[in-house]
């Protein structure tokens, strides 16, 4: 029903039947109630504020009150994250990400939220690791007590973490459109996509 010009819009979390005293004057119509204040998005898994109670009914205002719900359910994380590109040529691409996760660290994200992506040449610290075996190397995946840095062959084995960095550093066509889609369904929070912003947009305006 469309609200007359002189009455204030009442928020649905705080509107509630207008009672009618014995006297027979209107009660005054209660005030809006304001929403949550804007603050930053949350992190993943974090519920979100809860809205103020609904005002309590009568029996003279309700025949028959129906109870509400103790507190609304807790906000789900948003399931897309946000996008950061940062232009940089196959050869600088790798560094550009390095350079990426050290910001992430400094700005106190944890190490094992971040996880590392390439599609060409295998992170350095990645290529030592898998010399002491595949177990040794995924368990430390697992773990989740640091960054962590695979490449496209085996990216499909990393599960998701808040933060996906990926290092478009070379490799085929096909390999940064397999894993640019991958990464971005990995990503809880954000994904930093560090390469030619053509080829990248171009991708996961295509596969996202």
């Amino acid at each position: 029903m469309p609200l007359i010009p002189e009455e204030p819009q009442i928020h649905e979390s705080a509107q509630g039947p207008r009672a009618t005293p014995a006297s027979g004057r209107t009660a005054p119509t209660p005030r809006p109630v304001p929403g949550p204040r804007p603050a930053a998005p949350p992190r993943p898994g974090r519920p979100g504020p809860l809205r103020p109670a609904p005002a309590q009914r009568t029996p003279r205002d309700v025949a028959a009150p129906k109870p509400g719900p103790s507190a609304p359910a807790p906000r789900a994380a948003s399931s897309t994250p946000q996008i950061q590109l940062i232009p940089a040529s196959a050869e600088g691409a790798l560094d550009a990400a390095e350079e990426a996760v050290d910001l992430l660290l400094e700005s106190g994200r944890a190490p094992g939220d971040v996880l590392v992506i390439t599609t060409g040449d295998p992170h350095p610290w990645a290529a030592h690791e898998l010399t002491f075996g595949e177990a040794s190397y995924w368990a430390q995946h697992d773990a989740r007590d640091d960054v962590f840095y695979t490449d496209a062959a085996m990216a499909p084995r990393a599960a998701a973490r808040p933060v996906v960095v990926v290092a478009v550093n070379g490799g085929t066509d096909a390999a940064a459109a397999t894993v640019l889609p991958l990464a971005h369904s990995r990503a809880e929070a954000l994904l930093i996509v560090c390469g030619d912003p053509q080829q990248i947009n171009s991708v996961l305006g295509a596969g996202v």
